[in-house]
């Protein structure tokens, strides 16, 4: 139960911050398979697998609107106090996480080289996603009632089913596609003033919301069928992710709502790079743990 709350934290923390994906987060942590098809089986006619996956997803889901409301309210101002030292630590959980997957997903891997390609076009869509964000993301909307009209909350509900069905996906950043619509800023500070109990803001948050839960109907169930039938060509596509994220991350500094340079090795910080493989080896050696108490 512990590392199903802490992962959906973490999911939250990393869902929160341009370039870094709580897809890749809950790969690593070792509940992605059971998240997507906790998911899938949220509407299954099986009443067994249906509260299963309820209960799954409230355990979860709890560690996710915890951190999700305290990215909302205190972390997103420390992120762009510190991102170069945040971009650095994903920079550490990112590339210590492959290796790990890698070992964890042998058999996937293994005798399956001509799957490679699908590494390359992870690489690509992730870097081209990330490029395009700095060329048409939006100048700065409002979800405060009255200050969006009826294609804005068309594009408020598209935004909210591209951000969530990137957000399963280990690599793709849903904040970088909120970015690319324009709304990131607009829904953090849309979240934190409903927080503050600004109810200006609850029809905007419900039209993104409700755009989210048409995302997820529309994309987990592909991506069910394609972990269960093709594996090794999704775990090849998922590293490639991984791999692109590299790029998602350096860049993600531009992307803040005052925007600074890019990550270079003149702002890198190397202990902070550390931490993150360590947080990967704690992760690692908490799950043995758990795993042998059950």
């Amino acid at each position: 139960m512990l590392i199903k709350i802490f992962g959906g934290f973490l999911m939250a923390l990393a869902d929160s911050v341009p370039g870094v994906s709580g897809g890749t987060v809950a790969f690593i942590i070792g509940i992605y398979d059971e998240f997507i098809t906790s998911l899938n089986n949220i509407v299954s006619r099986d009443k067994d697998k249906r509260m299963a996956a309820i209960r799954f997803l409230i355990k979860m889901g709890s560690g996710w609107i915890v951190g999700m409301a305290m990215a909302a309210l205190f972390i997103n101002a420390v992120f762009e106090k510190n991102i170069y030292q945040i971009s650095s630590l994903f920079l550490g959980f990112v590339l210590f996480a492959i290796p790990v997957i890698i070992s964890e997903e042998k058999d996937s891997f293994l005798g399956n080289y001509k799957n490679i390609l699908f590494t390359v076009l992870g690489v690509a869509l992730v870097c081209v996603i990330t490029y395009l964000s700095d060329y048409i993301t939006g100048d700065g909307a409002s979800l405060a009632f009255g200050e969006f009209g009826i294609l804005g909350g068309i594009l408020l509900f598209i935004c909210g089913m591209c951000a969530i069905s990137a957000m399963v996906l280990p690599g793709i950043s849903g904040s970088t596609l909120m970015l690319v619509f324009g709304f990131y800023q607009a829904i953090m500070t849309a979240i934190a003033g409903f927080l503050h109990m600004e109810f200006k803001y609850f029809l905007g948050l419900c039209i993104f919301g409700f755009g989210c839960i048409a995302g997820i109907c529309s994309s987990v169930k592909g991506l069910k069928y394609l972990l269960s039938k093709h594996r090794s060509a999704m775990m090849y596509f998922i590293i490639g992710m991984m791999i692109g994220s590299f790029y998602a991350i350096v860049m993600g500094p531009k992307s803040l709502d005052t925007p600074k340079p890019a990550l270079s090795f003149d702002t890198f910080h190397i202990v902070y790079f550390a931490a993150g493989g360590v947080v990967i080896l704690g992760i690692q050696a908490l799950k043995k743990v758990l795993n042998k108490n059950i």
